[in-house]
């Protein structure tokens, strides 16, 4: 496995800025032709896009090494094999697209975490729409997001190998995207940062390798951790 960085050229960050204006379904189309493969081949990398001082720079973990073609960006590569002991403690952040699966006659689909808490709060009321609750009672969207989110990750973590410490976890930057107006392009994101503790080394090296969550095709699931100090 492969962990690279891809940033801007030196001298060439207002050109490389204005190639990836487009969203996250062609960010995915540009990292892939990065990795030339015969037609066919499935997706092998994550990746997450990261703003730093109105820059974009994207990290990726990948099967296969990296193959720039773009003169207005350059890619640094090293091996990426992790290996961490339960009971390490670590730094993370995580953008993700917390999802529940149901079934419904005999198919299965994806629902927004955030909108299935709301739907529950107004089955609850017997409300049909939330501008129908208008009472001092109804929680502010931040408070849905954090629980629900929150809830999830723990979920998450709990088959993945690490426990999230609660108290320093951050829930932020909740938005819907609706790529090319397209359904199947439509998904949410959250970004999350805090401390997490490993529970279990193997479970733990998997969801660094694989990530977490749906959506990976769209920059979601890339698990990044430090060490603290």
């Amino acid at each position: 496995m492969y962990f690279s960085l891809i940033t801007p050229a030196e001298g060439r960050e207002r050109e490389a800025a204005q190639q990836r204006l487009e969203g996250p379904y062609r960010d995915h189309q540009w990292i892939w032709q990065m990795f030339p493969a015969p037609a066919g081949t499935a997706r092998d990398f994550l990746f997450r896009r990261h703003e730093v001082e109105g820059l974009p720079r994207y990290y990726v973990v990948s099967k296969r090494r990296p193959e720039s073609r773009h003169k207005t960006w350059q890619v640094q590569v090293r091996d990426y094999a992790p290996q961490v002991a339960a009971g390490t403690r670590l730094r993370f952040e995580l953008r993700a697209n917390p999802a529940v699966r149901h079934s419904r006659d005999g198919k299965s689909s994806r629902h927004d975490v955030v909108m299935e808490a709301k739907r529950k709060m107004l089955a609850e009321r017997g409300l049909s729409r939330w501008a129908d609750w208008n009472d001092d009672a109804r929680p502010a969207l931040y408070s849905i997001v954090q629980q629900s989110c929150g809830a999830w990750l723990a979920r998450r973590g709990e088959s993945l190998g690490f426990a999230v410490d609660a108290d320093s976890l951050v829930v932020e930057a909740y938005e819907q995207h609706d790529e090319a107006g397209r359904r199947d392009l439509q998904f949410t994101t959250i970004d999350f940062h805090g401390l997490l503790t490993v529970t279990d080394a193997d479970a733990f090296a998997g969801a660094l390798l694989n990530g977490i969550g749906p959506a990976k095709a769209f920059g979601c699931g890339l698990l990044l951790v430090r060490r603290l100090g």
